[in-house]
């Protein structure tokens, strides 16, 4: 299993910036996450600085969006949309995209349901519940 620090997805997030902006030709992975960081240019300044990007903290109460967690959720749900994991998700994004008229708004909103998946997940101690993560966004699809 692959389990990055936050450094390296920093550094990753950030080297992959450098080579869209330097025209440089991407990894798969890289390609994946360029398609992201392109469709938030909010994040640009902070992805051409990698030492800011290494040491900036984001902590709740600040109210900010970790925009490293953010472009990582977007890779998730991507990931998880590729393979229909868990199986339905990928007919509820598309359904939430169609409803929305945009994959990127459909993402947003899948991303709170995984979100929350997550934090129960750690308040609990129990494994991720991907019943509840699918039920959300289908709830958010048909609403």
């Amino acid at each position: 299993m692959f389990a990055p620090s936050q450094i390296e997805v920093r550094r990753f997030f950030c080297a992959t910036y450098r080579k869209i902006r330097d025209k440089q030709p991407l990894i798969p992975m890289e390609a994946l996450a360029a398609s992201w960081i392109e469709q938030h240019p909010e994040y640009f300044d902070l992805l051409a600085d990698e030492e800011l990007a290494v040491n900036t903290v984001y902590t709740v109460e600040e109210g900010k969006t970790n925009p490293f967690l953010h472009l990582s959720m977007h890779l998730t749900i991507t990931e998880q949309l590729s393979i229909d994991q868990p199986t339905g998700i990928r007919q509820a994004v598309e359904l939430l995209a169609a409803r929305r008229n945009s994959m990127h708004e459909a993402q947003h909103a899948a991303m709170d349901c995984l979100g929350e998946m997550i934090w129960a997940s750690q308040r609990s101690g129990l494994p991720p519940d991907g019943h509840q993560y699918l039920d959300c966004v289908r709830r958010k699809a048909t609403s």
